[in-house]
């Protein structure tokens, strides 16, 4: 097993260390969702389609090893709520060994 550990900062600004497998080709999103940082029905709405924004994380660290984003998440973070210049979509995150130490932050609900 490969894990690594990241922080995620959850809506009520606790931070969480976690450890992230690199082997499940998991993405933050469902991270997020398997250590239960966000309410149920919160996060993933989309089931991962980069269709929600529901998984926008601000991210802290780590930056410049993320791909590029791809037009569809470019497209929904234009059109979601609270964005910032690093802001991500969780669900197009794809936990690598490249990213030990990652630090995100979730960020609030658009509804």
């Amino acid at each position: 097993m490969s894990d690594i550990k990241i922080t995620i900062i959850d809506r009520e600004g606790e931070a969480h260390v976690v450890d992230a497998p690199t082997d499940m080709n998991m993405n933050l999103m469902e991270v997020v969702r398997s250590y239960e940082l966000a309410p149920e029905g919160t996060i993933g709405i989309c089931g991962g389609m980069a269709m929600c924004a529901s998984c926008q994380c601000y991210i802290l660290s780590h930056e410049d090893l993320l791909p590029e984003k791809s037009y569809e998440e470019e497209d929904m973070l234009d059109q979601a709520f609270f964005v910032e210049d690093n802001s991500r979509l969780g669900c197009q995150i794809f936990i690598k060994k490249e990213l030990e130490g990652l630090e995100v932050k979730l960020a609030p609900e658009s509804t």
